[in-house]
């Protein structure tokens, strides 16, 4: 069970990744805007902010074994449309379905190792799943940038596509975890209503911010690094050495909790994604964008897992899914609005203030998740 969920994790990272850089240069090359990739890029959160909750909540009452292989189908499609009609339409539709197809992979793996994990190895079991997603992040924009320089854009989406293809087996093989189908039926209000809940909502605000700062920065820094010169290879390059600090600094994971708490933790990823933006925007070499991309995985490395683990550990025993949909929910949100917001920006006022205008959200952000006193 735990390497089925594994190998899915770095597959479904792996197509996403794969995928992520290639979508704006494609985009670009097609002729969109700088508004235009916005909201193409934006299109990914959209139908999540909608069904996050009600497919979390599906995996509780039915098991996660469904969803996993009704994602990792939807999945598949969203690779072949690209790869076969190379157009904008395609990318627009591509990214609508990888949006809806990924709330139930992601949603229901991470329910499968909550309900797997013996207690007291909680934050080990994700902090495993997250470096096997970070192996994803790793190998995938690397892959994109010798594909898109040796064959295409549309190779990218032919290769996602046969990953999905050989991986499909493990879904297939996945257990059904624990279905609670007596579950007290819950609305919207009562979702939400988990907010309340000090710990789970500045875990689930810094986990939003942090991962907004990764879709900003794939979204946005292909195209300002090709502006610079920078070849494909290259952002290919610097997109996955992110993902390889992502997964060094789980290496170092146990002796940060035991030396900060998970708030002190959550606030230097958010604070190290931030200063990451702002350096960027001073810099055209690239082994310094290197450098600051590596800042950014360190801080995100960081934050993932144990946003992951709050949100399992602050949830009633049977509304597990549907808090892990609620995290899905704000992350998509954040992942929808942001686009949008700093596509505006960057169309009206210049590619670059769109990382003036990161850094600034991030760092101010900060302010939201910083515990009180008294706690």
């Amino acid at each position: 069970m735990f390497i089925n969920v594994m190998i899915l994790g770095i597959a479904f990272q792996l197509i996403l990744n794969l995928t992520r850089p290639a979508v704006p240069l494609f985009a670009s090359s097609l002729g969109a805007s700088t508004l235009e990739i916005g909201v193409l890029t934006a299109c990914y959160a959209f139908l999540p902010m909608f069904f996050s909750i009600s497919a979390g909540k599906m995996a509780d009452r039915f098991g996660d074994r469904l969803p996993v292989l009704a994602g990792m189908t939807g999945l598949g499609l969203s690779m072949a449309l690209p790869w076969c009609f190379p157009s904008l339409w395609a990318l627009y539709a591509s990214q609508l379905i990888t949006g809806f197809s990924s709330i139930f992979i992601a949603i229901s793996l991470q329910n499968v190792l909550g309900h797997a994990a013996p207690e007291g190895k909680r934050n080990d079991y994700y902090g495993w799943f997250s470096t096997a997603n970070s192996l994803g992040a790793l190998l995938g924009p690397v892959t994109a940038g010798y594909l898109i320089s040796h064959l295409s854009y549309p190779a990218v989406f032919a290769a996602a596509f046969f990953v999905f293809l050989i991986t499909f087996v493990f879904a297939w093989k996945l257990s059904s975890g624990k279905p609670t189908a007596a579950a007290v039926k819950t609305g919207l209000a009562d979702s939400l209503g988990l907010l309340k809940l000090p710990a789970l909502r500045r875990a689930l605000i810094g986990n939003a911010l942090a991962l907004y700062s990764r879709e900003i920065f794939a979204a946005y820094f292909p195209l300002y690094a090709v502006s610079k010169g920078i070849s494909v290879t290259g952002i290919g390059w610097i997109l996955s050495i992110q993902g390889l600090s992502m997964v060094l600094v789980r290496l170092f994971m146990p002796w940060l909790q035991r030396k900060h708490s998970n708030d002190a933790i959550l606030i230097g990823s958010i604070a190290a994604s931030g200063t990451a933006f702002l350096l960027v925007s001073l810099t055209v070499n690239p082994v310094w964008l290197g450098v600051w991309s590596v800042l950014m995985g360190l801080g995100l490395g960081c934050g993932q897992p144990i946003s992951m683990s709050v949100a399992y550990q602050s949830s009633p025993a049977s509304r597990t899914g549907e808090v892990l949909g609620l995290r899905l929910l704000i992350n998509r949100v954040s992942q929808f609005t942001a686009p949008l917001l700093f596509g505006m920006i960057g169309a009206s006022l210049g590619l670059i203030t769109v990382f003036y205008a990161s850094s600034f959200f991030l760092l101010g952000g900060t302010l939201l998740i910083k515990p009180p006193k008294k706690e």
